[in-house]
């Protein structure tokens, strides 16, 4: 079935995630009794997450003419022969009206009914509450016919929550296979050394009869076996020490990662000179300043990260780069978010779901998630423009859809900005819906 995206505004974006299938119209009947039978009507309302009855009705209402959906058969018609390319132009003006968030454009909205009879939009994505014109015919028949409530979006946190369990459930049940394993070995070589004594002694006293008693290959058996057995005993240590620390950094930038991080020679020359930033850079990461870490300056950590990006590597590759420079982990995020998405403006949320894998990259373990959100603010307060800055509920919802950020992380971040030193900053104003959205999932996942 040949799909298109949802609203005429996106039909030319390829990435563009939301979609429906094309109407497919078929007329039937002759002379007063001729209807138009819309084919797919099911399936474009379950795209759409609206029931068909507010489709065929909506039809129904612009056209003038009688409709009806039958819910046990799955069929929808419209009394008169009409053409497929008009009934699609209606669906359009339907979803613009009952389906796009009047903020964002983003279709995953929500229909509330209030107490006072108004019908408003939710918005899945930025949060923003649109308000329909109760002008319209099709409000009244929504209002008699309300949807039901959607139950599989407040399980997803339920069950994201217990797959974390089972998580920690099963490598709880591996540290005590591995204790098992550890006291048995332990018992096995105190039973072994115990053998070797008794074979020893009853070898002393069997010395004088025959020299096949003293074949060391018993022995040296007994002993490879009780050499495995005490391998888990042993304590492995490393060593710590500057001269040890300046070695490991000068195997990892190997002649590889020197080769993709530095600048050539002429090019050195023509673009910064002598005694340019970038030539400092590749002293450091070549190790020849003495013993200072390589890319030890904010400048120069975003001058090597931005190369490396630029050189199309892929996120295995970029994430064994990032774990092989120096300096705090926070500094690296900061300047490798800041390399991703540099002269980015509008469209930035779409950028952030293009580039999650090269996110995620820098994601090592749960900590790394504050870390990436103050990546984030610092971006937005420093190098991104306003377009940018309006997109970052957009660019939230898209890292909590890929399970790069979790909702703890996300509203402990917003609690601290708001009551922080940088309060005054619009990024605040801005996550507030989305935050708000995540409070009361929440909190209606735990009334179920």
């Amino acid at each position: 079935m040949a799909l298109q995206n949802i609203g005429a505004g996106n039909k030319d974006d390829a990435f563009y995630r939301y979609k429906m299938p094309k109407m497919i119209t078929k007329i039937e009947g002759r002379g007063n009794g001729i209807k138009t039978n819309i084919v797919n009507m099911v399936d474009i309302a379950k795209a759409l997450s609206r029931p068909a009855a507010y489709t065929t009705k909506y039809f129904g209402c612009e056209l003038g003419a009688q409709s009806k959906f039958d819910e046990k058969t799955g069929t929808s018609h419209v009394n008169g022969s009409h053409d497929t390319s008009k009934l699609a132009g209606l669906l359009e003006n339907f979803i613009k009206k009952f389906v796009q968030c009047y903020g964002c454009g983003n279709p995953e909205t929500e229909i509330i009914i209030t107490k006072s009879q108004m019908i408003n939009l939710k918005c899945a994505a930025c949060g923003f509450i649109s308000e329909v014109d109760m002008r319209d015919k099709l409000t009244t028949f929504i209002i008699k016919n309300p949807p039901e409530s959607k139950k599989g979006s407040k399980d997803k946190k339920a069950m994201r929550r217990a797959e974390k369990e089972r998580l920690k459930e099963g490598e709880a049940a591996d540290e005590e296979l591995k204790k098992i394993k550890k006291e048995a070995a332990k018992k096995k070589t105190s039973s072994g050394s115990s053998k070797e004594a008794g074979s020893k002694a009853s070898s002393k006293k069997k010395s004088s009869n025959s020299d096949e008693d003293h074949s060391p290959a018993s022995s040296q058996k007994d002993d490879h076996e009780v050499a495995e057995d005490s391998d888990d005993d042993v304590e492995w240590q490393t060593d710590t020490s500057a001269v040890a620390a300046q070695q490991t950094i000068q195997e990892q930038l190997n002649a590889v990662t020197a080769s993709m991080v530095m600048i050539s020679a002429n090019e050195e020359k023509r673009k910064s000179g002598k005694g340019s930033p970038a030539r400092e850079v590749k002293a450091k990461a070549n190790g020849e300043t003495n013993g200072v870490k390589a890319a030890a300056d904010k400048d120069d950590l975003f001058i090597l990260i931005k190369e490396y990006v630029n050189r199309g590597s892929s996120a295995t590759q970029i994430k064994s780069f990032l774990e092989s420079l120096s300096g705090s982990r926070q500094e690296l995020v900061n300047a490798y978010f800041e390399a991703l998405f540099e002269g980015v403006g509008k469209g930035f949320s779409k950028e952030v779901e293009k580039k999650k894998n090269y996110i995620a990259a820098a994601l090592q373990d749960e900590d790394s998630q504050p870390m990436l959100l103050h990546a984030i603010e610092t971006f937005c307060c420093r190098k991104a423009p306003p377009e940018a800055v309006k997109e970052i509920a957009l660019v939230l919802k898209a890292l909590y859809d890929n399970d790069l950020l979790e909702e703890e992380s996300i509203v402990d971040w917003f609690e601290k900005g708001v009551n922080g030193g940088n309060k005054s900053s619009p990024i605040w104003k801005n996550v507030k819906p989305f935050v708000e959205w995540l409070q009361n999932a929440e909190s209606e996942t735990e009334e179920e």
